[in-house]
């Protein structure tokens, strides 16, 4: 996958990680943004792909309760023995008992051992995490048509998620002057129907003074 970068509307929307948590691990060091961390008010986060994936690990263990304390070592580790390699870590998964993390990969009698004496073990498939990633991803940036009607006439638009920034860019395919944006698709749509109208005023006000121009000739 092309290197991609995120930011936070993003983030949450992919992940289902809340902005509280967002902050608060970035803040306490169990998920920091690689691409950006905040420098200050007003400042924002950006996130790559990679981060992603922690995130989603990250929100699955502490659903299950593990501590924020333990789901950081366990997320340490990983970095610190398979940095930014994303086709390795699909390989591995993460197992608990609900009170120790273990990282284990495609080797089945490790799993095996930690099963010996009973326990109920939560497995977490990095794999399978990094493939539902990338296919939420893939639906969530796709761009999509839509129809609209102004001033007796039909228009195709086509809404673009913004990744970085979040919300929505659109554009009118017929008339492509007409560009617009909004926080949400309700937004961006009501957005370009007012570009729209600009844009066939300043139309109709062209064609009327090139009449007038070749009538005075």
């Amino acid at each position: 996958m092309a290197k991609m970068i995120f930011g936070k509307k993003v983030v949450v929307a992919l992940t289902g990680v809340s902005y509280k948590q967002l902050d608060y691990w970035a803040t306490t060091g169990v998920v920091r943004p690689s691409v950006r961390a905040a420098a200050g008010k007003g400042s924002r986060r950006e996130y790559d792909f990679k981060d992603l994936v922690a995130l989603k690990v990250a929100k699955r263990l502490r659903d299950e309760g593990i501590s924020l304390q333990k789901i950081r070592k366990a997320l340490a580790y990983l970095e610190k023995h398979y940095p930014k390699k994303e086709t390795q870590l699909a390989e591995f998964r993460f197992l608990t008992d609900g009170t120790n993390i273990f990282v284990v990969d495609k080797d089945p009698q490790r799993i095996l051992d930690t099963l010996r004496d009973g326990q109920l073990v939560i497995s977490l498939a990095l794999g399978k995490i990094i493939e539902g990633l990338q296919g939420e991803l893939k639906k969530f940036a796709a761009p999509r048509e839509e129809k609209i009607t102004v001033v007796g006439q039909t228009f195709t638009v086509v809404l673009t998620p913004d990744l970085e920034d979040g919300g929505y860019t659109v554009q009118c395919q017929e008339e492509p002057a007409a560009i617009s944006e909004g926080e949400t698709e309700r937004e961006a749509l009501a957005n370009i129907i007012d570009a729209l109208e600009l844009c066939l005023e300043h139309e109709r006000e062209w064609q009327a003074a090139k009449a007038e121009k070749a009538q005075a000739l």
